[in-house]
């Protein structure tokens, strides 16, 4: 079964079923796909030293899992997805504002 790309970075992709989160499982790298059905509610906030920026992949926050990423601690926007999970996914888009309008348009019907 094919499904249509709509956003892909490299680290991140989006298609007609959902999130995949690549190299998201540590120490393995393995991605991670979350159905959209799974998805309560998508956000962005700013990301600074102390919340994320430096963190390359784990944690930076408690409730947050973020994937392995080398170019986050030149982005400025975190995106969180909230799975209903104590640990959300938290991740850092290339185009952050575009990924954000897929997902939410995804789970508005």
């Amino acid at each position: 079964m094919t499904t249509d790309v709509l956003y892909d970075d490299g680290r991140v992709a989006l298609d007609s079923r959902g999130v995949t989160l690549r190299r998201y499982y540590f120490p393995i790298g393995t991605s991670k796909h979350i159905p959209y059905r799974r998805i309560r509610r998508v956000w962005t906030r700013e990301m600074s030293w102390w919340s994320g920026k430096g963190r390359l992949w784990g944690t930076a926050h408690p409730g947050y899992w973020l994937p392995l990423d080398g170019s986050r601690p030149q982005k400025d926007t975190l995106v969180v997805l909230d799975t209903g999970s104590p640990v959300r996914p938290a991740f850092t888009p290339d185009d952050p504002d575009r990924f954000v309008e897929i997902v939410s348009a995804h789970l508005a019907h």
